[in-house]
C-alpha cells in the first residue's frame, strides 16, 4: 500500500475535463511529455501535483491520438525493469538522470499529453528499446 492516501475523488474531475479537450497535442516518438497519468490502482504508478502528471516518454506512436509510453521517475533505483538515463529537459540548465520504468509502460491517449519536457538522443533511445526488447523476451 502506498504511504499516502489516494485522491481518486480529486482525479475525477481532471479525468472529466482532460476527456474533453479540443486540442489534440502533436507528438513524436523519442519525446518526453508531461502527461496527466491520473491516480491508478496499486502499485500502478500515479501521476502528481494538481494536474495528476509526470513524465512520459513516447515510445511507439500508433496514431494522433494513441500511443505506448513509458513513465519517469526522479527517483534513481537499480531495481529490474528501472533504466536509467540522463537527459536535459527543456528549462534545466544541466541533465539530470531519471529513471524509466518499463515494467509501467502502458497505452496513453494523446489527451492526457499536457506539455513537452524534452527528447531523448537516438542513442539512448535505442538503449531503452533494448532494455524493453530484454524486458519483454
Amino acid at each position: 500500500m502506498p504511504d499516502y492516501e489516494k485522491d481518486f475523488d480529486g482525479w475525477l474531475p481532471i479525468k472529466k475535463h482532460t476527456n474533453d479537450r479540443d486540442a489534440i497535442p502533436t507528438f513524436k516518438q523519442r519525446e518526453i511529455w508531461w502527461c496527466s497519468t491520473g491516480i491508478n490502482i496499486g502499485v500502478e504508478v500515479d501521476g502528481k501535483n494538481h494536474h495528476f502528471e509526470r513524465p512520459v516518454l513516447i515510445i511507439r506512436k500508433f496514431n494522433r491520438r494513441l500511443f505506448w509510453g513509458v513513465p519517469l521517475s526522479t527517483q534513481i533505483k537499480t531495481f529490474p525493469h528501472y533504466v536509467t538515463i540522463e537527459f536535459k529537459a527543456t528549462k534545466e540548465t544541466e541533465p539530470k538522470e531519471r529513471s524509466f520504468i518499463i515494467s509501467q509502460m502502458r497505452a496513453f491517449d494523446s489527451l492526457r499529453l499536457r506539455r513537452p519536457l524534452g527528447k531523448l538522443t537516438d542513442q539512448q533511445f535505442e538503449r531503452l528499446l533494448e532494455e524493453i526488447r530484454n524486458v519483454l523476451s
